[in-house]
């Protein structure tokens, strides 16, 4: 199996947060393959979930990055072997919001403790895998528009290479891209139609997961799931994992 283009440690959503979100969004994260659309579900839907299709249903822990000259994906399964072993299964109550232009399931604002297990995590994600991370391109920084970013988010893409970590990181599962207007409204009224059954259900956080982008543009598949409890699961892009050094 040749190395991966990108590597990402994600959140997988799970039970029918999972279910639902990966309906709605048109793809299964897990093997790649398209899904038929929930019942009533807008035809418009394709077009405000493209963006989010291609990196598949998930939450940001540690955004991707291009392998250290040196580093082989061996090193990443190990780094997330050893985040899920140090973690403990916690849960969240999440809510759809705006958030930047997009819409998502954020974790509810009295959800205190939610917050601080997922901060927590989202930091020990970021440092542990980070010595594995090649320095972004001037391309790759240009993406980010840094000019857009507060003073803040400057920093963190200088240091870290994405501007949304620590201090400015937010948990979110993304639903749509950047939607406005009437196609904002449809969206958020559509996506409460299917959320509505899983209103003041916490969802489980049994552990963490790597996801790849096997070449330049293509949608991202899960590659292996680490639980909590020392157990792992595999998905499509497992092989990835097990991919040579990197040149």
């Amino acid at each position: 199996m040749p190395l991966a283009h990108r590597y990402a440690l994600y959140l997988s959503p799970t039970g029918p947060w999972r279910e639902h979100g990966s309906r709605w969004l048109g793809r299964c994260a897990d093997t790649g393959a398209p899904l038929p659309p929930l019942p009533g579900q807008a035809a418009q839907s394709l077009e405000w979930t493209q963006a989010p299709r291609h990196y598949g249903l998930h939450a940001t822990l540690k955004p991707p990055f291009r392998l250290r000259q040196g580093s082989r994906p061996q090193d990443i399964d190990a780094a997330a072997r050893e985040l899920a072993r140090l973690g403990s299964p916690f849960s969240v109550e999440l809510e759809c919001e705006p958030l930047r232009g997009f819409l998502a399931w954020r974790i509810a604002a009295s959800d205190t403790q939610g917050h601080a297990r997922m901060q927590a995590l989202a930091e020990a994600a970021v440092r542990g895998l980070d010595p594995l991370r090649a320095p972004p391109t001037p391309e790759e920084t240009a993406r980010r528009q840094p000019q857009s970013l507060t003073p803040a988010q400057q920093a963190m893409l200088e240091r870290w290479g994405y501007p949304y970590v620590f201090d400015t990181y937010t948990f979110h599962i993304t639903l749509t891209g950047k939607l406005e207007g009437d196609a904002l409204e449809q969206a958020q009224a559509g996506i409460a139609a299917f959320a509505d059954p899983l209103r003041g259900q916490a969802m489980p956080v049994p552990g963490v997961s790597v996801y790849v982008q096997a070449a330049p543009g293509a949608d991202f598949v899960a590659a292996r799931h680490y639980r909590f409890d020392g157990s792992h699961a595999d998905a499509a892009g497992a092989g990835y994992l097990d991919g040579p050094a990197a040149p």
